[in-house]
């Protein structure tokens, strides 16, 4: 092995310098895995990129393709699936920054849980894929049964049932908007905004609001018109 290595040194040197892994080859030594794809470097990531997933595609060249969808899934959780359902199908087709908010004032338990997953899909998608954060829209977001746990129920007179302690999985499934869909919600944000607009017109601020019941103010009208 060491008359290889010797051999290769003295080649590059009196050669043309060729790439390192070429001349390993020519110099007889093998390798553990194959290097060179149709004369040409096979890409490899940097160890200071993430790691590609376990669905990641790569192209012919092993260079890694993006992808359209992340997802991210936490499992266990100790709620009913109705319950988690009833959270998740209000976020389901938002976009990423306004289904957050409207978690934040969702006044649900489940509302915790699908905000700590939506953020971790956001962070997948920018973090490990390149995806913009600023562009991700909720494409899916269901709940799938989990494991369900049996416990003792006491009743009276000495008899006792089954309590079920429910689990569940949610999985939020995020991608980028659409050109066209990006259209779409700034022509909404701008049909919304005047139409606040047009309703905070119509407040007069300088002029008292009545607040008493409209049984008294009817009478106090009676009274000013026979007056």
């Amino acid at each position: 092995q060491y008359a290889n290595l010797f051999r290769a040194q003295t080649f590059a040197s009196r050669s043309i310098p060729v790439n390192f892994h070429q001349l390993i080859r020519n110099a007889g030594i093998s390798t553990t895995r194959n290097l060179l794809a149709d004369d040409a470097m096979v890409p490899i990531s940097s160890p200071l990129t993430p790691p590609l997933g376990d669905g990641e595609e790569t192209d012919k060249k092993g260079a890694v393709v993006k992808r359209l969808k992340v997802q991210a899934i936490k499992k266990d959780i100790k709620q009913s699936p109705k319950k988690v359902n009833l959270v998740a199908k209000l976020v389901r087709g938002m976009r990423v920054e306004d289904a957050l908010l409207q978690l934040q004032v969702t006044v649900k338990r489940a509302a915790k849980t699908v905000y700590q997953v939506i953020h971790s899909a956001r962070a997948n998608a920018a973090h490990n894929h390149g995806l913009d954060p600023d562009k991700l829209i909720v494409e899916e977001a269901f709940v799938g049964k989990g494991l369900y746990l049996k416990r003792l129920s006491y009743h009276a007179k000495g008899r006792c049932g089954v309590m079920v302690r429910p689990r569940c999985r949610l999985t939020v499934v995020v991608r980028e908007a659409t050109a066209e869909e990006e259209a779409k919600i700034a022509k909404l944000r701008v049909s919304n905004y005047k139409k606040l607009t047009r309703k905070e017109r119509q407040l007069m601020p300088h002029r008292l609001i009545e607040v008493s019941p409209r049984w008294a103010r009817k009478r106090k009208e009676e009274a000013g018109a026979t007056a």
